[in-house]
């Protein structure tokens, strides 16, 4: 064996536990079958501006030990996710807070957005929640659900809110105090180099090789274990059925003037706006260029050949994942880990503390 580890995928979860292999000595490949590093928060320069060229990536966290492990690799800046949302030709901050009530009720005190979002709540009479909708409209009350959380999520999954069930919203965060910082988490930022500089650090001294797709080649042979982060499905040549996902598609614009919008991320809420949102990158980053970059996101339907973006655990998948892990559990010197090999959205900061914790036990 010429390696002790393959890694399958060059994004967060790979990049970093070929990093703490690597420094335990252990020899270790990295292949992945897109034409660059970093997976989905792969970052590139434009005009002076880092594109988030997969959907807006705002590294947050709680836990110090990850914030510290991240930023061994790049500095960070002080940016702090304030979106705000459009409904027609309305515009709220988000998350649910002061000036969310403020604007949609014309009122200025916490009791009485309590006190309105209270009363309906209860004129409402939801005991159970059958479907996704009902969650919401007891959680936040109608305005807030049909401005801010219907239509949107319609366009996210493709489906009414009246079809999908009700455990894909477990809260809605309302907050009482005028703060747009949409995370609660202390430690949060942007690096100022780009995510893909800091993928770069983590890899340095790492062997790696693009545009190589796992299913098509021998490279399985040339290492002791596997590190899997694709689809675990498609690993197992979808032998059980295919897992859902929800997909994107991204409309990127380079624009000759200094400030489209504003912000980072403005949400569209209605129907009307076909697409999610727009991000502004420049903002990213407090940039004072000439020009601007901006990116329409639009979901849509995951068919195979597609990026596979969001799992949709539902009881039908995750039954039908369960069956694929004891497939996983089955399969010799293979480790699967990462949001597609573990079927689980992950925030950048649970990617991390995934990959250190399956090192740690690896290399025990």
């Amino acid at each position: 064996m010429k390696y002790d580890y393959l890694i399958v995928g060059a994004g967060l979860f790979g990049s970093v536990f070929a990093r703490e292999a690597s420094q335990r000595g252990y020899r270790c490949l990295v292949i992945d079958r897109r034409s660059h590093i970093g997976g989905n928060i792969y970052t590139e320069e434009i005009d002076g501006i880092w594109v988030h060229k997969y959907g807006a990536h705002i590294f947050h966290t709680s836990n110090r030990k990850v914030w510290e492990y991240i930023r061994q690799f790049g500095e960070f800046n002080h940016f702090i996710n304030s979106p705000v949302a459009i409904y027609h030709d309305e515009l709220y901050n988000l998350p649910f807070n002061m000036n969310t009530f403020s604007r949609m009720w014309n009122i200025r005190t916490p009791d009485e957005a309590k006190r309105k979002i209270r009363e309906q709540i209860d004129s409402l009479n939801i005991q159970e929640p059958k479907n996704l909708e009902e969650q919401a409209l007891s959680l936040v009350g109608r305005d807030v659900y049909e401005k801010l959380v219907k239509e949107y999520t319609e366009k996210q999954w493709g489906r009414k809110c009246t079809e999908l069930p009700a455990f894909i919203i477990r809260r809605l965060p309302l907050r009482f105090t005028y703060d747009n910082n949409y995370f609660n988490d202390p430690y949060q930022g942007i690096p100022k180099e780009g995510y893909t500089r800091l993928v770069e650090r983590m890899l340095e001294g790492i062997p790696v090789e693009l545009n190589t797709d796992f299913r098509t080649s021998d490279y399985k042979k040339l290492a002791a274990k596997t590190v899997y982060t694709g689809m675990i499905d498609e690993y197992f040549d979808y032998c059980l059925g295919v897992l859902e996902y929800r997909s994107l598609r991204f409309e990127e614009e380079r624009l000759p003037c200094e400030n489209y919008q504003g912000n980072a991320v403005v949400n569209y809420t209605s129907h009307e706006v076909e697409y999610t949102r727009i991000i502004e990158h420049k903002h990213f980053d407090f940039g004072q260029q000439p020009t601007t970059v901006i990116t329409r996101e639009y979901p849509k339907t995951w068919q195979k050949g597609d990026e596979p973006y969001y799992p949709v655990n539902d009881d039908r998948n995750m039954k039908l994942f369960a069956e694929y892990q004891k497939l996983a559990q089955k399969e010799q010197n293979v480790l699967f880990g990462g949001r597609l090999g573990m079927y689980r959205y992950y925030d950048m900061d649970k990617v991390i503390e995934a990959a250190l914790s399956m090192a740690e036990q690896e290399f025990r």
